[in-house]
């Protein structure tokens, strides 16, 4: 079906391939995902102990368990508007190790005229987790969605080298020293701790492994991708560097050419530390995550699952990607794409482990007991 481009200002492909369907984040992002709508219901676990959005942790949490298995962090996304609700702010706090901007570290919300940076809302997401002792995964410093216009306008590959360059200095460089990494390549987001940043770069993939069509890939190609990089890398010499992408839930063709390219740029020196997949599945779509990690840590760099969401939260889909994880030595950290379905943009789907009372669902409680 079409998929409207890729949102405003968006020039590659509008169709979705066989088995996906177009899913809209917002007038900037759209995204082909597996299967229909999935707006199956789950019902919120009659049985779970809550009070005032917290759940109780006498069996451990989330980030308890997975770290008692040498893992990194149990994270989800936030920013000011979630952060202002108290249901989710406490469960954030005692459920999750790390944090995620949502939007306040995207190209348009950072930088939307040349040379002018806002760090208004990164900076209030920042805040919040260093003084709630949480790691921070950096959101996204080079994307084709969520783009200013007049960075799509450049044609000049001086120029648009120039502005990559700038702009990554600027955002990495504003929180360095307090970020876990930064995931980019959607095209590029990073992930930070509280002692040095990882930069992650995403979505530079089209569904058959080729290189997707962008500002970036048009002007600059494949080029683009070391550049950033090695930009990144001069913001921060000791920080981490991740890439970043969906629809890489089997060892399909983008899994592969994912894998290409990061071999292919780490032939010469390890630029790219860390692989991202952002695990948006549709629901009964985790059978294949196990091969695909495989496949991944293959290539010797770090591996992250960070935007989890599944359609329908059906307990034994999320076990499956959990599992995965701890079965994956290289797989060091899981980020869901919020804490409730009252704040999903697959909100119809039902797709998170806390329902829209933020009451938690039988899912949450499989994963604890697989951990």
């Amino acid at each position: 079906m079409s998929c409207t481009g890729g949102g405003i200002g968006w020039t590659g492909g509008t169709t979705c391939d066989s088995g996906t369907t177009c899913t809209t984040i917002n007038a900037y992002y759209f995204q082909c995902l597996p299967g229909g709508s999935g707006s199956t219901t789950i019902p919120s676990n009659p049985t779970s102990t809550t009070t005032s959005g917290s759940t109780s942790t006498a069996g451990g949490t989330l980030n308890s368990k997975f770290v008692s298995h040498g893992k990194k962090f149990f994270a989800s996304a936030a920013d000011s508007g979630t952060l202002n609700i108290a249901k989710n702010a406490a469960l954030l706090q005692s459920q999750f190790g790390g944090v995620t901007p949502e939007n306040s570290m995207k190209w348009d919300a950072t930088e939307p005229n040349r040379g002018q940076f806002n760090f208004g809302g990164s900076d209030a997401l920042v805040n919040w987790a260093v003084s709630n002792n949480k790691l921070i995964r950096g959101h996204t410093l080079v994307w084709h969605s969520q783009l200013p216009s007049w960075v799509s306008a450049i044609k000049d590959s001086a120029t648009l080298t120039s502005v990559i360059q700038t702009h990554i200095s600027n955002v990495a460089g504003r929180y360095k020293g307090k970020l876990y990494a930064v995931s980019s390549f959607q095209l590029i987001k990073f992930d930070w701790k509280l002692s040095g940043y990882r930069p992650k770069f995403s979505e530079i993939f089209n569904e058959d492994g080729s290189l997707r069509s962008s500002v970036f890939s048009q002007v600059l190609g494949q080029d683009f991708v070391r550049i950033a990089f090695q930009a990144a890398r001069a913001a921060d010499p000791t920080a981490k560097l991740y890439i970043n992408d969906y629809n890489l839930d089997s060892n399909n063709a983008k899994v592969q050419g994912l894998v290409r390219l990061v071999n292919s740029v780490n032939s010469g020196g390890k630029l790219i530390d860390g692989i991202g997949t952002q695990s948006h599945l549709g629901a009964g779509g985790a059978g294949g995550v196990q091969a695909a990690l495989t496949a991944l840590a293959a290539t010797g760099c770090e591996i992250a699952m960070t935007e989890l969401d599944i359609a329908g939260a059906a307990p034994n889909d999320y076990t499956t990607v959990v599992k995965a994880c701890l079965n994956t030595p290289n797989c060091v950290s899981i980020t869901t794409w919020g804490v409730s379905d009252a704040n999903s943009w697959r909100a119809s789907s039902t797709p998170l482990l806390y329902d829209t009372n933020y009451n938690p669902k039988p899912a949450y409680t499989a994963v604890l007991n697989a951990m």
